[in-house]
Parts: C-alpha cells; sequence; structure tokens
C-alpha cells in the first residue's frame, strides 16, 4: 500500500526522470509523480524517452493526460508493464494546449465522462487510479459542483482524489497565472473530507513549510507539495525524520551532491547532456551562503557540450561546507553504497 502523506506534484517540465532520483536521495519515502504524459504519447511515442525511470525512483505515479476511456486503459496497462505505482489521471491542469486536446481541468465539466474514464481504468488494471483535480472551474465553482463532481466519479470505484485548492480559470489566464491569482481555499478541501470521509484526500497547492503540512494533515490524508518541492528541494531532507523515521539522520546538501554523482557519470555515459540534470538542482543550496555562487557556476558551466561531472564538484566548491558535516561526509554513506549497487546492477 502507498502511503500517501507526502507527496511532490507532477509538474511539466520539471519533474522528469533525472528530476525524481535527485528528490529520492533527499526523501526515500515521499511518493513522486512523473510529468503528465498524453495517452496519445503514451501509446505512439517514443516511451523509453517519456516513461523511463530509475528503480530507485519508487514509489513513483505515472500522470496521464486524457478522455478517452479506452486509451486511458490501454495506457494504464503499459503503466502496469512498466511497474509504476499507480495511475493518476489529470483533471487540473488549464492551459489552452491541453483543453484542445480535451483533458485536464475542462473535465470538470464532465463528471461522466470521467467517471468513465476511471472505470475503464479500474478495469484495466489493479494498479490504484487516483484523479488530480481543482475545487472548481470558470463559474462552476460551487461546493456543491464540487460535491456532485468527486462523487460521481467516485461511484465510478476512485477512493484517491488529490485536490488542488484553487478553482481554475480556462480563458483569461494562463497556466503560471492559474496557479497563483485564483485565491487558495483550503478549507474547501477540509471540508470535502468532513463530508467525504470514506474517501482519502490530498491537499495541493500553496504549501511551503513543514508546520503548514504538520496543520494540514490534521484535516486531509496527505498533502502534495508543488513548487517549493522544486524551487526548495532541501525541504525534503527533514521529510522522512519527521514523518516516517524520527531516527533518520538528515543528509547535508554536499552529501546528496555527492551520493548524486555517480548517477550523473552513468547517465553521461549514455548521453544525457550534463544540463538535463543540473537543472533541478538550482535550488538545492536556496537560503544559505554560496546559494548564488552555485546558481552561477552550474548556469554558466553545464551547457558546454562536454561539460562532465566534475562541473558539478567544482560548483559545489563555490558553497563553504559546515565542519560537522564535512566529519561526516568522511565515511561513504549507506544510501551512497546502494545507490552505486542500483546503478550496477541497471
Amino acid at each position: 500500500m502507498i502511503d500517501r502523506r507526502i507527496s511532490v506534484a507532477p509538474m511539466l517540465d520539471w519533474t522528469d526522470r533525472h528530476c525524481r532520483f535527485f528528490l529520492r536521495l533527499l526523501t526515500r519515502h515521499t511518493l513522486l509523480y512523473t510529468e503528465m504524459v498524453t495517452t496519445g504519447a503514451v501509446l505512439r511515442g517514443d516511451r523509453n524517452r517519456l516513461l523511463a525511470y530509475d528503480p530507485a525512483e519508487h514509489p513513483v505515479a505515472l500522470q496521464l493526460g486524457g478522455s478517452d476511456p479506452a486509451e486511458l486503459a490501454r495506457a494504464a496497462r503499459i503503466a502496469v508493464d512498466l511497474g509504476f505505482d499507480e495511475v493518476n489521471l489529470n483533471v487540473g491542469c488549464p492551459s489552452d494546449r491541453v483543453q484542445s486536446g480535451r483533458f485536464g481541468a475542462c473535465l470538470m465539466a464532465e463528471p461522466a465522462l470521467v467517471a468513465a474514464c476511471v472505470a475503464a481504468m479500474r478495469a484495466a488494471v489493479r494498479l490504484p487510479v487516483t484523479v488530480k483535480t481543482r475545487i472548481g472551474i470558470d463559474e462552476r465553482d460551487s461546493y456543491e459542483e464540487l460535491v456532485d463532481f468527486v462523487g460521481q466519479v467516485a461511484e465510478s470505484g476512485c477512493q484517491t482524489f488529490i485536490v488542488h485548492a484553487r478553482k481554475a480559470w480556462l480563458t483569461g489566464l494562463s497556466p503560471k497565472e492559474n496557479r497563483e491569482i485564483p485565491p487558495l481555499r483550503h478549507d474547501i478541501v477540509h471540508r470535502l473530507k468532513r463530508d467525504l470521509p470514506g474517501l482519502t484526500l490530498i491537499l495541493n497547492g500553496g504549501l511551503s513549510r513543514l508546520e503548514q503540512i504538520v496543520e494540514h494533515l490534521r484535516q486531509v490524508d496527505g498533502v502534495m507539495i508543488g513548487r517549493a518541492a522544486y524551487e526548495n528541494p532541501y525541504l525534503l531532507a527533514e521529510v522522512d525524520r519527521r514523518f516516517w523515521d524520527s531516527a533518520q539522520p538528515v543528509p547535508s546538501r554536499h552529501q546528496i551532491i555527492r551520493d548524486l554523482l555517480p548517477y550523473v557519470e552513468c547517465q553521461l555515459r549514455r548521453g544525457t547532456p550534463l544540463h538535463c540534470m543540473t537543472r533541478h538542482l538550482l535550488g538545492l543550496f536556496q537560503g544559505v551562503p554560496g546559494a548564488r555562487a552555485w546558481r552561477r557556476y552550474l548556469s554558466e558551466h553545464a551547457h558546454h557540450p562536454r561539460a562532465g561531472s566534475d562541473v558539478l564538484e567544482n560548483a559545489l566548491r563555490q558553497v563553504p561546507e559546515p565542519i560537522a558535516a564535512q566529519t561526516l561526509s568522511a565515511t561513504p554513506s549507506p544510501g551512497a553504497d546502494s545507490l552505486e549497487r542500483i546503478l550496477n546492477n541497471g
């Protein structure tokens, strides 16, 4: 069974396989999601490029975009074949491109269709099938309409809903503006959980501090962290100790990069450009001395065609390492050893 207390949101152009592997070095238990992948891409695209992941990323869920029940069922079966731990249907993205394909947040206006999609996927696979949605769209944003939508989809067998606590405007706002301008209504998700206690309700939107997470977990089943996990990833380093194992040591930022180096070198040998990996690391030192120098060095050097792992090592030297962390890092961490085994076996 997947522990859904803490998860990192699917974020287009952000949560690719390199990002997820990096995040997994900060937290072993947090549920990670792929970027949204359309059913057309899954069924007819380059699956190795779009869906490949490292076994170390588990638990990892595949988020699908689509509205054809048969195609979604086929895509869900592929998710099973590839070993994903969950299939999630995107009913929350408000972009024009997504709407033109008749998926994303516009599907909130068609609860019967969403229910049919979920039913088809559940009939095809035994994986958990979940739905990520908003609290409303355009003028259809009453609490009663939200309850009706969730209720109809739940009748098809969906037991887990991830609810972004903002409505979405399908016209007039960009996707970025839709993440910022509509007011956050965490209270709506709290109320939904009280009124539908038999469902698993995950709160998403505006979460950036562990103290917030602790408070919300008193009222919902889990929280999903979005931009904060990308812009300030070290936030996740404390999560395992706080929510799963109080004896779990918190890795230093420097140690995380050292543990990442074998993966980087392996990917470089496979032809992956360095900047495809380092772009996810820019926020690791946010808020500490040397953060700007870290970002600048990576930005200036990682795009070189022959850039290697030495760029990361040199960037790390731009940031002062605490004395205690230097002492701890003198001995290889168990995490680094297991990472080497994974890479050698894969």
